[in-house]
């Protein structure tokens, strides 16, 4: 069975840069395309998204101007440039796929039906 998997996360200043990747698309139907946080006692959030149909990206108010999304040309990886990262950027990122119909927004995590396993970034003041 295809599935993703992200990798990019680790140990960061304040002020620095990560870049995430996530290989393994390739379905038939990919609705939305997008990265998601969690940290431990909270809920997982909606980070960046791409509807592939009209090239329209989507974030949190939270990364906006800080982080950038995108895809190869393959359409087989998708990315997160994380710029100027605070420590509040601490989590555990995972990418996913929704590819049933959509929903109204890209940026609901629980309307994603496939998902990878995570791969942790972790900022310092």
């Amino acid at each position: 069975q295809r599935r993703l998997v992200e990798s990019g996360g680790g140990s960061a200043q304040a002020g620095g840069s990560l870049r995430l990747s996530c290989v393994g698309f390739g379905y038939t139907y990919n609705t939305c395309m997008g990265w998601f946080r969690q940290t431990p006692g909270k809920e997982r959030e909606g980070v960046a998204a791409i509807r592939p149909s009209i090239a329209t990206t989507f974030y949190a108010d939270s990364v906006r101007g800080r982080f950038t999304i995108s895809r190869d040309n393959a359409r087989t990886t998708l990315y997160l440039q994380m710029d100027s990262l605070k420590p509040e950027d601490t989590a555990m990122y995972y990418c996913a796929v929704l590819t049933e119909a959509y929903p109204g927004t890209c940026l609901q995590p629980g309307s994603y039906n496939i998902w990878g396993q995570g791969t942790q970034v972790t900022v310092s003041s």
